[in-house]
């Protein structure tokens, strides 16, 4: 993958330069756990047709490469392809929920050159991240997996998806990703596709997603760790908002697992591989936008239409493209798309009025 951005003209608007960021890339379905809100449905393999090791070989470039599934420890190939990402020059992280890290396994994450690995915990109790994630003992064995890639030198984020289940846990999740050593803390709005269309009743409202997001700012200048919040795009209104209020000049960080840019990055800085090599603006938002096995990515980053469609903002339709924080929010796509069948419609769980 090249560090690319899109063509001079298109018909979808006019030209924008987009950086390539972040691509995650699944690397197999194949998983130990049977979270309900999973988005790939993922489940005990094998599953045919993932991407081999030379096909993988061929697909990584210059963006942050997130090695993630299913569960990407259970690739048995998995480490040559950080090892290779990282001979590129590449910053290779990997997600995973931490249940299968032995000492042996976070020593060649770390010899492999993994900068960082994302541990989901979506319960600050045994019992309610055990029940989320569907299985018993996972909460205890994310925290040993932690423990032993924290001893190798790997550092470690925490990833939470909230839902109603889990809403009222927040500080005690993030109090607990402190006490561990994280150095992020990462929360992520359900978006209800895959497993998660099974459970989209534990979906927050607009009202209950705004306040949390609010609240998550107010933890900015109280917590040591780097915080930001993904799929909930509505939180890079509220940071500008909350700092013109208080006088403040945003500034962010552009570079980075925990830069901050803009809220939904889908097609425009960042992109999803499924294990098959279908490119997709991200892992939630199910739209075909090319196949890496039959087109060079640089072909399908530049000149896919949903792509240069996502990329200029005035193509945004209902509040959203009335709205003045549309190139800087955007609305989460995918919910949109799920709620409607159109990625372009406006994000159905948002509160805020235009002026």
């Amino acid at each position: 993958m090249n560090n690319t951005s899109a063509p001079p003209s298109h018909p979808h608007g006019e030209k924008k330069e987009n950086t390539l960021r972040l691509v995650a890339w699944e690397t197999t379905r194949n998983c130990n756990l049977a979270c309900i809100h999973c988005r790939a449905s993922a489940t005990h393999g094998p599953f045919s047709g993932e991407l081999d090791t030379k096909a993988s070989f061929r697909q990584v470039g210059k963006p942050i490469i997130i090695l993630t599934g299913g569960e990407p420890l259970l690739r048995p190939d998995i480490f040559d392809i950080a090892r290779y990402g990282t001979k590129k020059g590449l910053r290779m992280v990997m997600a995973t929920n931490g249940t299968l890290i032995t000492e042996n396994l976070a020593k060649q994450m770390a010899d492999a050159g993994i900068q960082r690995i994302s541990v989901s915990l979506d319960g600050a109790t045994r019992e309610s991240h055990d029940r989320f994630r569907g299985i018993d003992g996972a909460f205890e064995g994310a925290l040993r997996g932690i423990k032993l890639a924290k001893q190798a030198g790997v550092e470690f984020q925490i990833n939470t998806t909230i839902t109603k289940t889990n809403l009222k846990e927040i500080p005690e999740i993030l109090e607990l990703a402190i006490k561990l050593g994280a150095v992020a803390h990462h929360i992520f709005l359900l978006v209800p596709t895959g497993r998660g269309k099974y459970i989209v009743d534990q979906e927050i409202t607009a009202t209950e997603y705004e306040r949390t997001l609010n609240w998550f700012y107010d933890q900015r200048e109280k917590s040591p760790l780097q915080l930001k919040a993904t799929c909930a795009p509505h939180y890079y209104r509220i940071l500008r908002q909350r700092a013109k209020q208080e006088g403040k000049t945003v500034t962010f960080k552009t570079h980075g697992m925990d830069a901050f840019t803009r809220g939904c990055l889908g097609g425009t800085g960042f992109c999803f591989i499924s294990h098959r090599g279908i490119v997709q603006p991200c892992g939630f938002l199910d739209v075909n936008c090319g196949d890496i096995t039959k087109t060079s990515f640089p072909e399908i980053w530049n000149g896919s239409d949903t792509f240069l469609s996502l990329r200029n903002f005035n193509n945004l339709k209902g509040k959203c493209g009335r709205c003045e924080f549309r190139k800087v929010c955007g609305g989460c796509r995918a919910r949109a798309y799920e709620a409607t069948g159109d990625f372009l419609a406006e994000e159905p769980l948002c509160s805020y009025q235009p002026e």
